[in-house]
């Protein structure tokens, strides 16, 4: 095995994008690699200093969204172009956003699947960043990607991970167990 110095490797990385609304209440949004589930009801994300983070601390509720092959691209806009520098860099993407139903932050309905979410805390808050837990309050679902039993179905929806080893997006593929059972081989 070949070693390697100490790197953010953690494969995969969910390519989440944060809805913010802008002081203005102009939709916002940003592209953030380094974040996934911390409990049952709650997500975590790094978050680094952007006017995501400005707008967090006038208001408290966000949405996070699971990019796709279908919006990888302007996924990687929003991660690479300011909104400190752009003003309403979202309409350079073409999603459509609308208010949350549990939170005061848009939804983009581009994407299959969306957490509405609230600020639980912010861990070690320097002028670099901070840690980001948020409850989540709701999930959800465009209907095209339900499987037959009603729940997401992550096939159907062409998630993208990041690639933080060559820095390319990466699409998810088939399934290929059924988790909770597959140990069951080896009894």
């Amino acid at each position: 095995m070949k070693t390697f110095d100490s790197k953010p490797w953690v494969l995969p990385q969910p390519v989440l994008i944060i809805g913010t609304y802008d002081k203005d209440g102009t939709p916002n949004a940003m592209n953030a690699a380094w974040g996934g589930q911390w409990d049952a009801g709650q997500i975590f994300i790094s978050m680094g200093v952007h006017a995501t983070t400005d707008n967090l601390e006038r208001d408290d509720e966000f949405t996070v969204a699971f990019a796709t092959a279908g919006t990888m691209t302007a996924a990687d806009y929003v991660g690479n172009v300011s909104g400190r520098k752009v003003a309403d860099k979202v309409s350079r993407t073409g999603w459509t956003a609308v208010k949350g139903e549990k939170v005061n932050a848009p939804v983009f309905t581009d994407f299959p699947m969306t957490l509405e979410c609230r600020v639980a805390r912010k861990i070690d808050p320097s002028n670099t960043g901070f840690f980001l837990v948020g409850d989540i309050l709701a999930v959800r679902v465009n209907e095209k990607f339900l499987s037959e039993d009603g729940l997401p179905d992550m096939e159907k929806m062409q998630l993208i991970v990041f690639d933080p080893v060559h820095h390319g997006y990466v699409q998810l593929g088939d399934k290929v167990g059924q988790a909770f059972s597959e140990y069951k081989k080896l009894l």
